[in-house]
């Protein structure tokens, strides 16, 4: 028997300002198998029908290049709510992404210069903590989304699972 496949519900757009890489090189030990980059988050927006908020500085995104094409993402940041219905809440968010491309695209990301989102494959798989019991929702859910790199920021859009 084969299950009807699941819908997806837009829930929100983000946008995550990001600072100049910052490169490790790479790592050796027994669970490492790249090089280190980490990318500190400087703020960013929140946009949705149901939340609306601001990223918070001082997050960042702890990246594991496993090849020239391919990136393995962990970022993890803080949003602020905003509007009538959250003021004054905070999510906390993991999110784990990969992103891979052409390795002359990747090089041209890493550099800083602007690369066609459609050229690069990236998603993620977002996890939230939440305090309040009126955003339980986010932690009693499955989430995905796709995003896109630029120079300065990262775009994502965000979709539960139905």
């Amino acid at each position: 028997m084969t299950l009807a496949a699941p819908n997806l519900e837009h829930v929100a757009d983000l946008t995550v300002f990001v600072a100049a890489p910052i490169e490790a090189g790479n790592v050796t030990g027994l669970n490492s198998r790249g090089k280190r980059r980490i990318i500190p988050i400087t703020g960013g927006t929140l946009t949705g029908p149901l939340l609306q908020g601001r990223v918070l500085p001082g997050g960042a995104d702890f990246q594991m290049v496993v090849s020239d094409t391919c990136a393995d993402l962990d970022a993890r940041y803080m949003i602020a709510l905003d509007g009538t219905l959250h003021q004054g809440q905070h999510i906390f968010v993991q999110n784990h992404a990969l992103r891979r491309g052409s390795a002359d695209d990747i090089a041209r990301l890493v550099r800083g210069e602007p690369v066609d989102p459609a050229a690069i494959y990236f998603r993620c798989v977002p996890t939230f903590e939440v305090s309040s019991p009126a955003l339980q929702w986010l932690s009693e859910s499955i989430f995905v989304g796709t995003g896109a790199r630029f120079p300065d920021r990262v775009e994502i859009s965000l979709f539960r699972v139905a």
